[in-house]
């Protein structure tokens, strides 16, 4: 028999046509698995792979695959794949839990009181610059106007301001 006609047997009932199936197909589809799976997952899913296809062979439509009518390949494989997948978002690690509430605010309480001891360590013209542009969100523009000097100026002094604080910060420079 060949598959198409295996899979219709399935269909009826036929559980000899899935043991055939099986030899037949087993071999090729594991060695495929394997390229995505961990070893030890591989036979789980190709179980999980003949289960799919026991309780699929239904809706098994031979004229769907390629125009030589050999499409049972191909169906087999999708029901593979979809099973790796499956199986890899089951047992993906969990998610770690966030951090506690109260932990973040002092994080972000330390943060800031390191933060306003870098800025402490800028001249004053740029803690001003710092001040404006930053703490009360203005934009380039008005930082100018407000301090009496270009756009450019700004804009350059601002880069320095925040490369100066990255390294007082401890990130890179």
């Amino acid at each position: 028999m060949d598959d198409d006609e295996l899979i219709a047997a399935m269909a009826g009932g036929d559980d000899t046509a899935l043991r055939d199936l099986f030899s037949r197909h087993a071999p090729w589809l594991a060695a495929r698995l394997g390229r995505m799976l961990a070893a030890d997952a591989v036979e789980d899913v190709l179980q999980e792979t003949f289960l799919g296809v026991w309780k699929g062979a239904r809706s098994y439509r031979p004229d769907r695959g390629r125009p030589d009518g050999a499409g049972a390949g191909g169906w087999l494989w999708g029901i593979a794949r979809r099973q790796a997948a499956l199986w890899a978002r089951r047992n993906r690690p969990p998610n770690l839990l966030p951090p506690h509430p109260q932990a973040d605010q002092h994080e972000r309480a330390l943060t800031r009181i390191e933060l306003d001891a870098a800025v402490a360590g800028l001249d004053e013209p740029d803690r001003e610059l710092w001040r404006l542009l930053y703490e009360e969100d203005r934009s380039v523009a008005e930082v100018a106007q407000t301090m009496g000097i270009p756009e450019g100026t700004v804009k350059s002094r601002a880069f320095r301001a925040r490369r100066f604080l990255r390294t007082a910060l401890g990130g890179p420079s």
